[in-house]
């Protein structure tokens, strides 16, 4: 098992920007992040965000900017969220996978959509 990459895009609706980024990919992890440098390139300015307050794996806590809306997108599927301001690189967290009916592999390093569902998004809402 070792760390898994995922080729995503990232747009912001308002204004319409789109990036296409590598992000890391960790099902531990809850939301969408992105550095500080990708939010001003989608056109954010994180000193007029929302905060939303953290807690990090340390046990620490931080106030970081939420920025959003955000579209984002793997293979042919796509999902509209938030995304936290922080750290160095993208990280794909696990809202947006299941959002996207997406699993992760990690014997072979891999994201895919799933299998049971190729065709279109299934959501489980019981």
């Amino acid at each position: 098992m070792g760390i898994t990459y995922a080729d995503i895009a990232l747009e912001s609706i308002f204004p319409k920007r789109r990036l296409e980024v590598k992000a890391l990919v960790d099902s531990g992890s809850v939301f969408l992040t992105v550095p500080q440098h990708i939010a001003v390139q989608l056109g954010f300015d994180t000193e007029e965000a929302g905060t939303r307050e953290i807690i990090l794996a340390d046990g620490s806590r931080k106030a970081v900017p939420m920025i959003g809306p955000l579209r984002v997108h793997f293979a042919d599927r796509y999902c509209d969220l938030s995304a936290l301001v922080l750290g160095d690189e993208p990280l794909l967290g696990a809202v947006p996978m299941e959002m996207m009916d997406l699993v992760l592999h990690p014997s072979s390093q891999t994201l895919t959509v799933n299998p049971d569902s190729p065709y279109v998004p299934v959501a489980l809402a019981k």
